[in-house]
């Protein structure tokens, strides 16, 4: 069991952060509701609670350390907020906890509240409202808890809170209290652990999102549903304490897990669904919110196979939720596969909706998430399924995301057995090959294992036999019964989609009744196989029958009728199958195909537009989105099963499942996602004389608006293809550009590029090469951001992108790095001259401020840039003073931080003090490079001491990390710093700072490698000079009349 630790250090940097937030408070507009002052608290808030809760800091000392920091300084405007903050964690656990740890707020409170006169009640129709009676809210809390213990209050209310604790009391009188000011939030604040009380704000709340059987709204698919569609207000919710949330939201669970063992025939309204997934964003109820939804709720629903919940909550979780732990989406995509597995979820909506969340979790994965969850679970007992048993197209997606995973990582530099495991499982579960147009962009690991696994597929004729055949029986068989055993057979050919395609095409005479029972006997799981075998058809058969003339437009009418006409297969599972298949040889037919399929007909453009036109994004500021979602399906209806089969004699019959969020249009993002980066693939691909990559875009880059991570996309896609694009950069800027465009109704024009880069996408030219000045600008609106001065637009981190300011400045800078028309070695060598050429313009106490945010950088962008620093290095060690044998004092000029204070510093200086900032954010893929750097760069030109020394100076603070994280590469670099140091001995013919080196080798050897290295050293260290073995006799543990003997004299140059 893991044990929770009071950390001391946390504890006091939260306070120190209170306190800061107390002094901004001091300069900030109070009624501004927006402002950054709010912003903070509302973001401190939630840390100091999550970290409280959680026992990682002491509440009493907290308060007694705040008291400390305090007095004397007269901060109280911010003393409500930081009532309201104290009122969080008091409400919580007061019951649980005895009054004295409490009572410390008292001396807060005498601090802060001098108020001689009774403080007036602030605005009730405002949410600032809530924290102006935090206090009051306190001393209710405090008087309930002493009356609960029977014991004498320390002191009553004082007196200037008579009129806050007299219209809490007036309130309650009032049984008819309205959500539209924030009487409810107050009352619930403060009598969250007085049952008798507060029952009454509570039960408001939860009345007005429950609604009841009388009336009722409908959703699409005819659903019934309960009446209310207005969710609780994001300023209502987060006016709430913990407590009174904890208390909302165990309430809504509760009455969705009744609902599910009760099968009650109609749904939870819109309100409730969407209050319940705003409740979930609050990371310090996560015990209840999140954690419950996926250890609790989900295995409940499905224990009573409550389908239509099931797939709410799927919905809320792929259209709602924007900051989940990874765990809990491995956790979650485990569930999935577990769950397509059952013979009850069998059905096409319900399937369709947990592939799409399956994908979404996926393609979801950060780089740096992959390997550490993956391994993880893959390790587990029992192995929890995060892998897909029949979905090639998931186990596909998979591997794409751990090769995007281990280029941004850089993890194939050092290690390639990770995700061996799950490879081997996935091949056995789902035999496939890739392109080599694929596999040029894999890791040359994970290229080498698919390479060695070819997997055998059957050649197009024989896969045109096996139709041809397929078909007579179809056209010849009569008894109906037998058609549909036959061609439903589990095991038989997956050709039945071909068969209904070929059909159309020559019959002319749509689907039969007996097709669609064929297809319902399938199953969705089924279909998806046939689906496949489809894929391969179609694109061999139009090769076939030659692209163009009437037959091939004939049968991309077909397909098209298929999709949206018959219902057979959605649009997004078609594409992404198409995509995904090996067709390299056939690439350019298959892409024309995906062209004529979005492009050409006006069913998907039409909804895609609409869909844009009429939504936003930003679902945590509406209040109607109920309204557009229902117009929008009223006007383009999903239909998750075959027309027509309603209509059928036979009893088949089909349920449709609420739907609350999804469509069309949000379940093809991932899918965009992937077809863009395989067409990226394909070189010189064109349809028509136009660039599919750029039409796909033009018509359909509007849905990025909708996109959960545009920016972190557009970084993955830039990194990842870095080697294709540096040719393309038509591609690059159109994709960025389409995707900042995608956002401009929603956002201010600065969230993302710079006004430079604005000018540039404006110009039909694609020659720029931006001057340093540029780089200076970009690398300065980041380290601004990091200083807490963002120049970005305030917004509520919680829903956004990233969590936070700096997080968000670092992702649009690479971004825009990537995407500059310059090569990247050019681009790197321009970062690196902010600081080495630019350091005069710098203010002199902030050059570490720049060097971290280059740093940064640097370490996010692919290698061909952060490349440059290594040269920059060789470059400096080939040049005066370290050529020069006392050319320079190396432990005055190599100290940066002594040598700038007394304006001494040298170009090498600066360079040592770069390299250090910038291998401190390198990645350990990046880091274990140093040991291949030193053999092949350095090795070869390091002569004097004051090399090896600037070397060593170079090394010496990844010691312990390398030793941490990849001792391998630990122990190689000290081999290599052994070798340079026998060309330095050979070199010179007096060593003037052997006492340093030798000391130096020594701390390696005591602190980090050991005798794991004595079999390769000591070879060397018995060629070094005299002196120097002498010295270092310890390491190689060679004797003293071995280290005596003379050797031959060293050569010198």
């Amino acid at each position: 069991m893991q044990v929770k630790q009071r950390c001391e250090v946390l504890e006091e940097q939260l306070v120190d952060l209170v306190v800061m937030a107390m002094e901004r408070s001091e300069n900030d507009d109070a009624s501004n509701d927006e402002c950054l002052s709010q912003l903070l608290w509302q973001h401190l808030s939630s840390q100091v609670i999550y970290f409280v809760l959680f026992q990682f800091a002491s509440f009493p000392h907290m308060v007694v350390s705040l008291y400390e920091k305090l007095k004397g300084r007269n901060l109280n405007k911010g003393r409500d907020h930081l009532m309201w903050v104290l009122l969080q964690f008091i409400s919580g656990s007061i019951q649980k906890n005895p009054l004295k740890e409490f009572l410390p707020v008292m001396k807060l409170y005498d601090l802060l509240y001098p108020d001689k006169g009774m403080i007036p009640m602030p605005d009730v129709t405002k949410a600032q409202s809530t924290h102006g009676v935090a206090a009051t809210c306190i001393w209710i809390h405090l008087n309930k808890k002493a009356q609960t213990d029977t014991i004498k209050p320390p002191r009553p209310t004082p007196h200037a809170l008579q009129e806050h604790c007299e219209f809490l009391k007036q309130s309650l009188n009032n049984k008819n209290l309205s959500l539209n000011d924030y009487k409810i939030a107050l009352l619930c604040n403060a009598y969250s652990t007085n049952n008798d009380y507060f029952n009454l704000p509570m039960g408001k709340l939860v009345e007005s999102i429950y609604g009841d059987s009388k009336h009722t709204t409908l959703l699409p698919g005819n659903i019934v549903a309960s009446a209310p569609t207005q969710p609780l207000a994001m300023s209502l919710l987060d006016s709430l304490t913990v407590h009174a949330k904890m208390s909302l939201i165990h309430s809504i669970v509760h009455r969705v897990i009744k609902q599910a063992k009760s099968k009650a025939t109609i749904a939870q309204s819109p309100a409730l669904i969407e209050t319940y997934s705003r409740l979930l964003v609050y990371m310090e109820i996560e015990s209840l919110g999140i954690k419950g939804f996926i250890s609790q709720l989900l295995p409940t629903v499905f224990t009573h196979n409550a389908w239509g919940i099931l797939h709410t909550l799927l919905e809320m979780f792929s259209y709602r939720l924007h900051h989940t732990q990874p765990h809990y989406r491995i956790q979650l995509l485990s569930h999935l596969h577990h769950l397509s597995q059952s013979p009850q979820t069998n059905q096409n909506q319900l399937q369709l909706c947990m592939e799409s969340t399956a994908l979404r979790l996926i393609t979801g994965l950060g780089s740096f998430e992959v390997q550490p969850q993956l391994s993880r679970i893959f390790n587990e007992p029992g192995r929890p399924g995060f892998l897909s048993n029949e979905s090639e197209e998931l186990n596909r997606v998979l591997v794409l995301t751990i090769a995007r995973a281990m280029h941004v990582t850089g993890v194939d530099s050092f290690s390639s057995t990770w995700p061996r495991e799950i490879l081997n499982q996935i091949m056995a579960n789902t035999p496939h090959n890739w392109s080599p147009n694929t596999l040029a962009n894999f890791p040359p690991s994970l290229a080498e294992f698919f390479q060695a696994q070819p997997q055998h597929r059957d050649d197009k004729n024989t896969l045109k036999r096996n139709v041809e055949a397929e078909y007579k029986k179809w056209k010849t068989m009569a008894n109906e019964n037998d058609i549909i055993a036959h061609f439903s057979m589990q095991g038989s050919s997956t050709v039945f989609l071909c068969i209904i395609w070929k059909n159309l095409l020559e019959e002319n005479r749509g689907i039969t009744p007996i097709a669609y029972k064929v297809l319902d006997r399938l199953g969705p799981r089924s279909v998806s196989a046939h689906l496949r075998t489809f894929s391969d058809y179609i694109v061999s058969e139009l090769n076939l029958n030659s692209a163009g003339g009437q037959h091939f437009h004939k049968a991309i009418d077909s397909l098209n009728e298929m999709v949206w006409r018959y219902n057979i297969v959605t649009i997004d599972r078609l594409i992404l199958c198409l995509a995904l298949r090996n067709v390299d040889e056939d690439a350019r037919l298959c892409y024309l195909l995906i062209h004529m399929l979005l492009l050409k007909p006006q069913d998907f453009k039409s909804r895609v537009q609409e869909f844009v036109k009429e939504n936003s994004p930003e679902h945590w500021l509406q209040n109607n989105w109920h309204e557009k979602h229902m117009a929008f399906h009223r006007k383009y209806p999903e239909k998750f099963y075959f027309e027509g089969i309603q209509d059928l004699s036979s009893p088949i019959q089909h349920q449709y499942l609420p739907v609350y969020f999804g469509n069309v249009c949000l379940r093809f993002l991932p899918v965009l996602d992937i077809l863009l980066h395989r067409i990226l693939e394909q070189p010189s691909l064109t349809t028509n004389n136009l660039n599919l990559f750029e039409k796909i875009l033009e018509s359909l880059g509007v849905l990025y608006k909708f996109h959960d991570h545009p920016i972190t996309y557009l970084y993955n896609t830039l990194h990842y293809y870095h080697k294709i694009l540096v040719q393309r950069a038509a591609y690059k800027r159109r994709l960025v550009t389409t995707i900042w465009n995608a956002h401009q109704e929603i956002r201010p024009s600065t969230w993302f590029l710079t006004e430079d880069y604005q000018r540039f996408s404006h110009e039909e030219s694609l020659e720029w090469v931006p001057d340093l000045d540029y780089y200076v600008r970009i690398i300065g609106r980041l380290v601004d951001t990091i200083d807490g001065k963002s120049p970005f637009p305030n917004c509520d981190w919680r829903f956004n992108e990233f969590p936070g300011p700096a997080a968000h400045a670092l992702y649009v800078t690479c971004v825009e790095l990537m995407a500059l028309p310059v090569p990247g070695n050019v681009v790197g060598n321009s970062l690196l001259d902010v600081v080495m050429k630019s350091s005069t313009q710098l203010q002199r106490g902030k050059v570490m401020s720049w060097m971290n945010a280059v740093g940064l950088v640097l370490t996010a962008l692919p290698e061909t840039y952060w490349i440059s620093l290594n040269n920059k290095i060789v470059e400096t060690i080939c040049s005066l003073p370290l050529t020069v044998q006392g050319g320079c004092q190396p432990f005055q000029v190599f100290n940066f931080t002594t040598s700038q204070t007394v304006f001494a510093e040298q170009h090498m200086t600066y360079l040592l003090a770069l390299s250090h900032a910038v291998w401190h954010h390198a990645g350990i893929g990046q880091l274990s490079q140093l040991s291949v750097f030193l053999r092949d760069h350095l090795k070869p030109v390091v002569k004097t001491e004051e090399q090896f020394l600037y070397v060593c100076h170079l090394v010496g603070p990844f010691l312990q990390r390398l030793h941490s994280e990849r001792t391998r590469s630990l122990m190689e670099l000290v081999v290599e710093l052994y070798e340079i140091l026998v060309n330095v001995d050979k070199s010179c013919d007096h060593l003037r700072y052997l006492d340093p080196i030798t000391d130096f080798l020594y701390h390696i050897k005591y602190m980090f490698v050991g005798d794991s290295v004595k079999n390769e050293i000591e070879k060397i260290i018995r060629n070094f000079r005299q002196a120097l073995t002498l010295r270092l006799r310890f390491i190689s543990h060679i004797n003293l009349e071995e280290a005596m003997t003379p050797l031959a004299p060293p050569m010198s140059t």
